[in-house]
């Protein structure tokens, strides 16, 4: 896409962005990089490049200024030529992911919303939850950032519609137990005419669009056509049903009528930071929300709300139609043509002055402005905490980040440290590792909790990033091993040591620290003690799902070992064909011998190993 290599300048005795350099600059489109001594200072992109550079190159503004501090740390600007426009606004988008500048606008909540999707694409469609939207011809709904009001959905399709629910489609000569609770309709067994499945999937899809009054209309219609005839049976289902969607209609916020897919931004700035916030409206309802705080951004409110779209929206998350904005941006053609091609359809950039959309913008500002003063509550209530925390448990640092480590193996197998990490009183996922055990293979918690402080604690050494506490699961035992290896890096003096242990019931919970024989004992209610214990079970609930995820491997390539006359391969065609060990344990011999390379004989081999106790 660039159309050059980067043109950098840097000389030491004149400034990175002199006359000198700036003449060597292209009048064409392009990004530049404002770059520090280790790192990339900020990403932008320019209509003319020597144009905007020579803005920076004359910036006069209060030396406080946010612009003026960046240009006192660049050493060098590199630029990259573009072709056009549009080029350098995705490739300035690409950097800014790839580099996450200081400077720039940076999302620190990446994650994908689930969404609904109905596999329309199948003979017998089902409902699932995804994270991925794909051009794969099925229908999808959301994102759910409530994830509560995703699963209210959800138990409600499964109430009221009960689709079949098996990832794989095959005939069964009797349905499974989901068919006897009533939980589907087993297609599988032949059990549901397909236009009468297709009529339900219909009903489904018109309630995931908002369409509900509809359903209940058909509903209506149904029950009273099935009274008339004496069916009672299938009227009281149709009653039922029509019963579960008034209830939910009720509870529905519906904020448009078009029942259109929108994406609605609302920006509020205080002082030097910027709050925005993004609801979302699909089928003229709204889904959820999402918040974003940017503590000191570079760049006017157009640029921010530019570049933050360009960052939310990818292949993986694609945009809805219509996107509802404060203000109109100054490159809303070369946006609107990027998005659509990330959602391969039109998308609109709207800004509206009056209306049902105007209405929807007034929403969205008030939830930006609003993200102040949760953040002002969350602040204070983190600085109570904190000072409590620094004063109960005598700390040399205030406990800004905290991590905790925790052991989990069984009879010293599958061995594994699990540490978590909250910064001023959240959760940093992105902090949490896991580390596999490699010198110990009997169950030793002090030599295994001594090898990952020892990996944890050498790495942040190198790394310039250690904790302000370290929080050891267990009594005195564990720390003492804390302590050795702490002291042996020379990291005592900077990092606090505690340890939390579960005593008998009468008791509560112990806290350890370093030098001092008695443990701390806090009320069962004190916001520190509870601020702790919820750090520990983190830990204990990351270490035991990992841990749990190797267990069930191991179990199950120990199980599909021990059955003879099978080698790799066959096994590798039996869970491909049958998906899990426990659909090749539950199947029979047939089923087990219309196996690729299985067999007749071989199923039943397969079979009287699986099932010693019964005779085949």
């Amino acid at each position: 896409m660039p159309s050059s290599t980067p043109h950098s300048h840097q000389t030491p005795d004149s400034s990175p962005l002199s006359a000198e350099f700036l003449s060597t600059v292209s009048h064409g489109p392009g990004v530049y990089q404002m770059l520090g001594k280790k790192e990339v200072l900020y990403v932008g992109k320019a209509r003319d490049l020597r144009k905007r550079l020579a803005q920076y190159a004359h910036y006069a503004g209060p030396a406080h200024s946010k612009t003026a501090v960046m240009l006192s740390h660049v050493q060098r600007v590199e630029t990259i030529l573009t072709t056009t426009e549009k080029e350098a606004l995705i490739l300035e988008a690409s950097l800014i992911k790839q580099h996450r500048p200081r400077y720039n606008v940076i999302l620190r909540d990446d994650k994908n919303y689930p969404m609904i999707k109905v596999t329309t694409r199948e003979p017998w469609p089902r409902v699932v939850v995804t994270r991925k939207r794909l051009r794969d011809g099925n229908r999808y709904f959301g994102p759910y950032s409530s994830t509560t009001a995703m699963r209210a959905t959800l138990a409600l399709l499964y109430g009221q519609f009960p689709l079949r629910r098996c990832k794989t489609m095959r005939e069964r000569s009797r349905p499974c137990l989901n068919f006897q609770m009533g939980r589907c309709l087993a297609p599988c067994a032949g059990k549901v005419d397909h236009d009468d499945y297709q009529r339900m999937v219909r009903d489904v899809l018109l309630i995931l669009e908002g369409k509900v009054e509809e359903v209940i209309k058909a509903l209506t219609s149904q029950m009273q056509e099935a009274a008339e005839a004496l069916a009672f049976e299938k009227a009281a289902q149709y009653r039922d049903q029509i019963r579960g969607l008034t209830t939910t209609i009720e509870h529905q916020a519906i904020v448009a009528e078009h029942h259109l897919d929108q994406d609605i931004f609302g920006i509020h700035r205080q002082d030097a930071a910027v709050g925005i916030a993004l609801l979302f409206v699909r089928g003229g309802m709204i889904t959820g929300a999402q918040n974003f705080f940017l503590a000191d951004p570079l760049g006017e409110n157009d640029s921010l709300l530019s570049q933050t779209i360009l960052q939310y929206y990818s292949h993986e998350r694609q945009p809805p139609r219509e996107l509802l904005l404060p203000f109109a941006l100054e490159d809303r053609a070369l946006i609107e043509e990027r998005l659509a091609e990330l959602r391969e359809g039109p998308v609109s950039l709207l800004a509206p002055r009056r209306g049902k959309r105007m209405q929807l913008m007034q929403m969205a500002a008030a939830n930006a402005a609003q993200i102040f003063s949760e953040r002002a509550k969350k602040e204070q209530s983190w600085e109570a905490l904190a000072t409590s925390l620094q004063a109960k448990l005598r700390l040399m640092n205030r406990p800004e980040t905290i991590e905790c480590l925790d052991i989990s193996n069984l009879l010293g197998k599958q061995a594994v440290g699990s540490l978590v990490c909250f910064v001023q009183g959240e959760k940093e996922v992105k902090l949490f590792r896991h580390y596999r055990i490699r010198n110990q293979d009997t169950p030793d918690d002090y030599a295994m909790m001594r090898e990952v402080l020892q990996r944890r604690m050498s790495k942040g050494q190198e790394e310039g990033r250690l904790p302000d506490l370290l929080l050891i699961d267990g009594g005195k035992g564990q720390l003492q091993v804390a302590v050795e290896v702490l002291g042996s890096l020379d990291l005592l003096g900077q990092i606090d040591l505690v340890a939390i242990a579960k005593e008998k019931a009468e008791e509560g919970e112990k806290l350890f620290r370093p030098g001092r024989k008695n443990p701390i004992l806090l009320p069962g209610h004190s916001p520190v003690l509870l601020y702790l214990m919820r750090i520990r079970d983190e830990a204990h609930r990351f270490g035991i799902t990992f841990h749990r995820r190797l267990r069930g491997k191991d179990q199950l390539r120990s199980k599909l070992d021990a059955i003879e006359g099978i080698g790799p391969k066959r096994k590798q065609l039996l869970l491909h064909h049958l998906g899990s060990l426990k659909r090749i344990t539950e199947a029979g011999i047939n089923e087990l011998a219309q196996v690729p390379g299985i067999g007749p004989e071989l199923a039943r081999q397969i079979f009287g190993q699986l099932h010693p106790s019964e005779r085949p």
